[in-house]
């Protein structure tokens, strides 16, 4: 494959956080003076699972630059997922030893502009003439404080896997609102107690933010250094109540479904252990190698009002110039070679991966059906995380995850989880400055 694989492991589940947490506090970094026109550029990308379809299509931008720019050359290093964080550190710390260009998750942006990793290229950014069309939200996972750092490479969302055959059997339809998203879930664990109703799981993050989004609440408000946490707010806390219901014997009992991700949650449904499924665009190839092939439709998840679509958190990946470059001129060139219409539209077509701009989508979700209820999902509106470098220390403390965990296990209820939750937030804003 190329979607499922791709996303689950470098994306970490939409969730690439880890890098901004490893990356040095004091760094080599300032500014390279020099903008050579001539020799060789450094790229690192991500290695995919099955990485030939993505390398070609790699080499054909390649191939065009090179052309463009004469006495200029591309190396291109697709480096290890699992061992990404000490790659960035060094190229952090020792300027000759990093890249010109990078791939990089899009929640660590602001933790990377933090330590003085990646060059302002708003101007460049602005005057491109595609740059209008870039989805909102992937606009905003390049942004902090107002400036551009990157241009955002792929998006992936979240919407609702459920089992046609069962539905028919039991006469359902699929779920409107959150309300009958539950009562769904409970009516197919009541006629079919061997499977879970919707699986869902107390460690998958982003598998429970739409429904504290659909309820109105956030993760926090604010931006640069001034972030405070609004997860214990009123609306956020109606939605831990409504996502942390649906952990019991009547739908997913908490013993097993306490301690699962995302990935194990897809993994349950296409083994055909679930009625339903919160997954993403990039979980279809594994859902389609398993036993519910052909046995399943995927609508948008839905909001609290009939209709609605809940916001889901808009995930994926950016490239951007590091700021050390020696090649600052033909590196944004490349950067936005990468990441256009037209290398999205092929990169879609070769690996999966979703364009980040709203009429390459539309053209893909006419080519791929599969696609259009994530289109939909993105067009209806979706979310990010607080771009604060705060945000990889919460993602690594597994603050949220904790959170809905405790509640679930009843070891707190949510007033006094989502308050604890908070605090740690909050201390983590402050120690970012």
């Amino acid at each position: 494959m190329k979607l499922a694989t791709r996303l689950v492991a470098p994306v970490a589940a939409l969730a690439l956080a880890g890098l901004a947490a490893c990356a040095p506090q004091t760094s080599d970094n300032s500014s390279s003076q020099e903008d050579e026109k001539t020799g060789t550029l450094r790229v690192w990308l991500f290695q995919e699972v099955s990485n030939e379809p993505k390398q070609k299509v790699v080499d054909k931008v390649v191939s065009a630059f090179e052309k463009a720019h004469d006495g200029a050359k591309v190396k291109v290093e697709y480096i290890p997922v699992e061992t990404r964080a000490q790659r960035i550190k060094a190229a952090f710390n020792d300027p000759k030893s990093a890249p010109d260009l990078m791939e990089f998750g899009n929640t660590d942006t602001a933790g990377y502009v933090k330590d003085g990793g990646l060059a302002d290229v708003t101007t460049d950014f602005n005057e491109w003439s595609e740059s209008k069309d870039s989805d909102p939200t992937a606009k905003t996972s390049v942004t902090v404080d107002g400036k551009i750092y990157g241009a955002p490479f792929f998006v992936g969302v979240r919407a609702l896997y459920y089992r046609t055959d069962i539905f028919e059997e039991l006469g359902l339809e699929p779920p409107k609102t959150l309300d009958e998203l539950t009562a769904t879930a409970k009516q197919i664990r009541a006629a079919k107690p061997d499977l879970y109703g919707l699986v869902v799981g107390g460690a998958y993050t982003y598998g429970a933010m739409p429904f504290v989004w659909a309820n109105g609440g956030e993760i926090a408000e604010g931006k640069g250094g001034s972030y405070a946490s609004t997860i214990d707010s009123a609306a956020a806390q109606k939605g831990i109540e409504a996502y942390t219901s649906l952990f019991g014997d009547d739908n997913c009992p908490a013993a097993k479904c306490a301690s699962m991700g995302g990935n194990d949650t897809v993994t349950a449904f296409a083994a055909g252990k679930a009625g339903m499924a919160i997954g993403g665009d990039f979980s279809h190839a594994a859902v389609e190698a398993g036993k519910v092939k052909g046995k399943y439709a995927v609508v948008p998840l839905p909001g609290v009002k009939s209709g609605s679509v809940a916001p889901a958190f808009a995930g994926g990946n950016n490239v951007g110039v590091l700021k050390s470059t020696t090649h600052r001129t033909l590196a944004v060139d490349l950067m936005k070679r990468l990441a256009s219409k037209e290398t999205q539209g092929e990169l879609f077509d070769a690996m999966g991966f979703l364009p980040t701009y709203t009429d390459v989508r539309a053209e893909a979700a006419k080519e791929e059906p599969f696609i259009e209820p994530f289109v939909k999902t993105l067009s209806s509106g979706t979310k990010f995380v607080p771009a604060s470098p705060a945000w990889a220390q919460i993602d690594a403390s597994l603050v949220l995850p904790t959170m809905f965990q405790q509640v679930v296990s009843g070891k707190k209820d949510v007033a006094a989880a989502s308050k604890d939750a908070a605090k740690q937030m909050n201390d983590a804003f402050s120690s970012a400055g």
